[in-house]
Order: structure tokens, then C-alpha cells, then sequence
């Protein structure tokens, strides 16, 4: 006779989901920052976003990642320019508006990045 467990949700830290979601812990609603979330709970909020997690995409305050993302730098690039925190969407546009010197340097690099990242990704296909 063999016996079965019944299987436990595999669970995560709410950081690890806003993480996953792209969102800042801190802007997300207190049930979802005090308890853990389920795999299952994190799929059905990546397929059926509810509004408080709309809005936090599309205004923010949005996490260093995202930022980062949307400015078209890295992270360190956001670090050098002294942004510590995180930003709105409509910071983040206005800065694209501003274009400052830093950003125009920053998204610069960050293009020579990407371009030797391919240049060794093609070299290593190639071998």
C-alpha cells in the first residue's frame, strides 16, 4: 500500500513576486506585502492583473530594474548619475524629455555593451 503526501504549494517572499512582477514591494498593497504568494497566486496575477497592479506598472513608482529599462541603461549606469530611488513613469519621461548629458552617455555604453555582447555570442556560434 503505498501513501500519498498531498502536495504543498510551492510558496515565495513577496519580494521575490513583486520582483517577478516588476513592481516595487513597498507601492504594492499590504496583503501583498505581508504574506508569502503562492506559484499559482503569481501566475494568476501575471494572467489577470488585478487594477492596483495595472496602475503600478503603468505610473509607478517603479523599481531600479525597471527604470534602468525604460531609461535604456544599466543599473549602475542610474547609480553613476546619483538616481538612487525609485522613479514614476512620468520622472522617467521627463528625463527622456531633459535627455541629460549623463543619460545620452550612459545609453551609449550601454549600446557598445549589447553590440560587443553580440559580437561574442556570434564568435562563440561560430567555434
Amino acid at each position: 500500500m503505498s501513501t500519498f503526501k498531498a502536495k504543498t504549494p510551492q510558496t515565495m517572499k513577496s519580494a521575490t513576486a513583486a520582483k517577478k512582477l516588476g513592481i516595487l514591494l513597498s507601492a504594492a498593497p499590504t496583503e501583498f506585502q505581508e504574506g508569502p504568494v503562492s506559484r499559482d497566486g503569481l501566475n494568476a496575477l501575471q494572467a489577470d492583473p488585478p487594477s492596483w497592479l495595472v496602475d503600478l506598472r503603468r505610473e509607478g513608482p517603479h523599481p531600479r530594474q525597471v527604470v534602468a529599462a525604460k531609461l535604456r541603461v544599466s543599473a549602475s549606469g542610474l547609480a553613476r548619475a546619483g538616481i538612487t530611488g525609485p522613479l514614476t513613469t512620468a520622472e522617467i519621461e521627463n528625463l527622456k524629455a531633459e535627455n541629460p548629458d549623463w543619460l545620452e552617455r550612459e545609453q551609449a555604453i550601454r549600446a557598445k555593451v549589447r553590440e560587443e555582447e553580440l559580437r561574442l555570442k556570434q564568435q562563440r556560434a561560430k567555434a
